[in-house]
């Protein structure tokens, strides 16, 4: 989120892949430049920091440059493939010391002000892309869904159990307590949180959010970049023979600079 989340990964990032022996990182990325999309430069940063894929959201259009990163095949940048406005063809594949790593996003039927924005069925769409990939080698598959109801990410998560190798949800910005291996052997959790300010609304300064709610004051979002940080993450341990799931556990690290 922002400014502070790309200063978390710099603190963060390098130690956290050593200590856990990672061989991919992906990352959420709608949020990352001033909290609206991903421009090419901050693109950039993210990839020399260790950052090997992206998924997106309702921001990912935000930026018009996005789209080049979005249609080249070449660049592991995806949005919501169910977003009807969004280039790309919304999955990408990563290249791994393991192998090939297939990286989907999805959007949420519901997800705040774009709830109104077009958007195919995010089960459907899921289906035909599995099916158009089954013959493509891969040791994992992991899916990003950006939604706001906890119901969507429990039951997409259930639906493909055992057919992917991570589903992973996120929009809220804070992690919830479920990181789990379904029993399917699908590593899960409902959201993952985000990496960038603690002290705030969600990355957003507090004084900016009160007066809009309190007094009814038209203003814009505020990125807090000062206080307490924080890192979340979903690592998940996969077998390289079946593309399951072995464990998942939430990563949460909160400190100051």
């Amino acid at each position: 989120m922002g400014a502070a989340g790309i200063a978390v990964l710099e603190k963060m990032l390098t130690q956290v892949r050593q200590d856990h022996s990672i061989d991919v990182v992906i990352a959420q990325a709608e949020n990352v430049s001033e909290g609206k999309g991903l421009s090419i430069a901050d693109y950039q940063k993210l990839r020399a920091l260790g950052v090997d894929g992206f998924t997106g959201g309702n921001w990912t259009t935000a930026l018009p440059e996005t789209a080049t990163l979005l249609n080249d095949p070449n660049v592991p940048v995806t949005g919501p493939a169910n977003m009807q406005d969004c280039p790309g063809p919304g999955f990408k594949y990563v290249s791994t010391p393991k192998g090939r790593v297939l990286i989907v996003s999805l959007l949420g039927k519901i997800v705040g002000r774009d709830a109104d924005k077009p958007t195919d069925n995010p089960l459907q769409k899921i289906d035909g892309i599995l099916e158009s990939q089954k013959d493509e080698p891969k040791v994992a598959t992991i899916v990003n869904f950006h939604g706001d109801y906890s119901s969507e990410k429990v039951v997409i998560g259930h639906y493909l159990d055992g057919r992917v190798s991570m589903l992973v949800g996120d929009h809220w910005h804070v992690p919830t307590a479920d990181a789990m291996v379904l029993p399917g052997g699908t590593g899960y959790q409902t959201d993952v949180g985000m990496c960038g300010s603690l002290d705030s609304s969600l990355g957003v300064k507090y004084d900016s959010i009160i007066v809009r709610w309190r007094d009814g004051k038209q203003n814009r979002n505020e990125l807090e970049n000062e206080g307490r940080m924080q890192f979340n993450a979903l690592l998940v341990k996969v077998d390289e023979t079946t593309s399951l799931a072995t464990s998942a556990q939430n990563l949460r690290e909160v400190f100051e600079f």
